[in-house]
């Protein structure tokens, strides 16, 4: 497994992308919906192959008919760093190991197509902050058609009771040193260097 992105989530796409500039000082890009989960978001590049992306549910879309992921069905309060999500070529031998992760669903936005791992409630374990898991298909992948906008993630934190037991999960499937993992109260922090100096999105 290798990171991927990392996901903000909000009530509306809006205060989503809102609160993800004004943490970091750099405007996002367009994005585009989601069909398969009746969302919609708007991406921001960053370096090493990694990408930001605010989400949120999609007013215009028809209903899912199932539960969204990222528990967008659930989300209340503030906008916020809500979910990170590992991408593997070999999806279903990583569920295999981690079940808890959900059953691949096919999803496509314009030229990408990708399998994304989503559970029958949409909540991912541990609160939420298992990462979640992607399988793109084709060549194609967002931080490669992204601007560069000068932001690199420096560090991400996952605060859980129950870290320990989620690092040790993950310990032979993720080598990642800015992945960190804190026994503290569930959340999720990340360490931002951007144009504007280092910068905390939470």
């Amino acid at each position: 497994m290798e990171l991927d992105h990392i996901v903000v989530a909000g009530q509306t796409l809006e205060e989503a992308t809102a609160h993800a500039e004004a943490a970091l000082g750099v405007p996002f890009g367009p994005g585009g919906r989601h069909a398969a989960f009746g969302t919609h978001n708007r991406l921001l590049g960053m370096d090493d192959g990694l990408y930001l992306e605010t989400i949120a549910i999609d007013p215009d879309a028809p209903a899912a008919g199932r539960p969204r992921w990222f528990d967008l069905d659930a989300f209340t309060g503030a906008p916020r760093l809500s979910n990170w999500v590992c991408r593997s070529d070999m999806l279903d031998d990583e569920l295999a190991h981690l079940p808890g992760a959900g059953t691949p669903i096919a999803v496509e936005r314009g030229d990408l197509r990708w399998r994304m791992a989503v559970p029958a409630t949409g909540r991912l374990p541990f609160d939420n902050l298992c990462p979640a898991l992607i399988g793109w298909q084709g060549d194609l992948h967002p931080s490669s058609m992204l601007p560069a906008s000068g932001c690199r993630l420096k560090r991400l934190v996952v605060s859980h009771p129950e870290a320990a037991d989620l690092s040790s999960l993950l310990d032979d499937r993720l080598s990642d040193p800015r992945v960190v993992f804190d026994t503290g109260p569930a959340g999720l922090r990340a360490e931002i260097e951007t144009p504007n100096g280092l910068r905390i999105l939470a």
